[in-house]
């Protein structure tokens, strides 16, 4: 459905025929602070395109400055979308509902002959709308008004108990969960319950799928245009669609080094034709485990593959946790090296101390 809505025929310029081709959905990637939203509205302006917000903290009315929400006249220079629509009272807000909604927002953009513009914020939102990841999970209906859902029923209870019922109907799942991350040791046990299926066994499903591959199953739209604002090379990393990095270190250079390039790369998706600039490469080995099993006991927590275990062992939270550790070991040698002098240490300073006494006592007799 996707696709089909995506193919439009128009012209690409100027005495050229017009071909089949699909619009792009251009999603832009970075660290908070790199300039996503003002590229997103440039993009926006010159393109004609609409913006559709990826944030999970967005979504909530209100926070606007906590959450560095486009303000009221930036929204009416171009159109946003997925921002300030839900009841910061409501807790049961999922992913899911985020992505059925912004699909169906981002298949009505591409009917209308729009550009998408997909700001990102919150990584799994991102991948919701680029992968078909998730598993549809229905609130169960209880008589004939309220409505439960069984995930939040889930997280009431206690997380070893939980951890310990997921491992008996779905080790593979439980093995890549920590007992403390209750919402997504609650989320694989809810798709068990409702469909009697593993978690695990739908993601080698979808894994399986043409154009499937290890983030989940095949593109939710064929023509994803990544543009990557960072201010240093640390790779986004791997089995992602054509990444291009624009770097945004130095601000007084924006329109050479990211609004010029950025639109070049859009433009060329546009006109149906690879972009002069090159993607990112990203840094990976063949024989990397995406799929290790990694307990570092020290930070109490689980992580899933080589990658993101080396990252985890850099990350300043560990370090924090290692200087930390080091320096109680440290505190405690001391304390232990303190208490195991010899009894008789004192007795022999005694004696040195007297000898030295009587030598005085000598020489003054001389």
């Amino acid at each position: 459905m996707a696709a089909a809505a995506a193919a439009r025929a128009v012209s690409v310029g100027p005495g050229l025929q017009s071909l089949q081709r699909t619009l792009p959905l251009v999603v832009i990637l970075g660290a908070t602070g790199t300039g996503k939203s003002t590229l997103a509205l440039q993009l926006g302006q010159r393109l004609g395109g609409e913006i559709v917000s990826a944030d999970s903290m967005q979504v909530y009315e209100g926070l606007d400055i906590i959450t560095n929400k486009v303000s009221a006249q930036e929204q009416r220079l171009c159109q946003h979308h997925m921002i300030s629509f839900v009841d910061p009272l409501v807790m049961n807000y999922t992913v899911v509902d985020f992505r059925n909604k912004a699909t169906a927002l981002i298949e009505d953009i591409f009917a209308r002959d729009k550009i998408p513009i997909v700001v990102g914020g919150t990584n799994y939102y991102i991948e919701s709308l680029l992968w078909k990841v998730l598993v549809n999970a229905k609130p169960q209906e209880m008589g004939t008004e309220k409505v439960i859902d069984r995930k939040v029923e889930l997280e009431k209870e206690d997380g070893h108990v939980l951890h310990k019922r997921l491992s008996q109907v779905d080790p593979e799942m439980a093995a890549k969960l920590h007992p403390h991350d209750k919402r997504k040791v609650a989320r694989s046990l809810q798709v068990f319950e409702e469909t009697g299926i593993s978690h695990s066994e739908f993601l080698h499903r979808q894994h399986a799928e043409e154009g499937g591959g290890p983030l989940g199953g095949p593109l939710k739209f064929p023509n994803p245009c990544i543009l990557w604002l960072h201010a240093e090379q640390t790779g986004p990393g791997t089995s992602v669609p054509p990444v291009y990095g624009l770097e945004v270190s130095d601000v007084s250079k924006w329109e050479e080094s990211v609004l010029e390039p950025a639109l070049e790369i859009v433009r060329s998706f546009i006109q149906g034709h690879k972009p002069a600039a090159t993607p990112v490469k990203m840094p990976g080995s063949e024989t990397e485990n995406k799929r290790s099993y990694h307990m570092c006991e020290l930070c109490d927590r689980i992580i899933i593959g080589d990658r993101e275990w080396a990252a985890h062992m850099k990350s300043k939270s560990h370090l924090h946790q290692l200087k930390k550790r080091r320096r109680l070991d440290s505190d405690a040698v001391t304390t232990v090296e303190s208490q195991s002098v010899s009894p008789d240490h004192d007795k022999e300073l005694k004696e040195k101390e007297s000898l030295g006494q009587n030598d005085k006592e000598l020489k003054a007799s001389i």
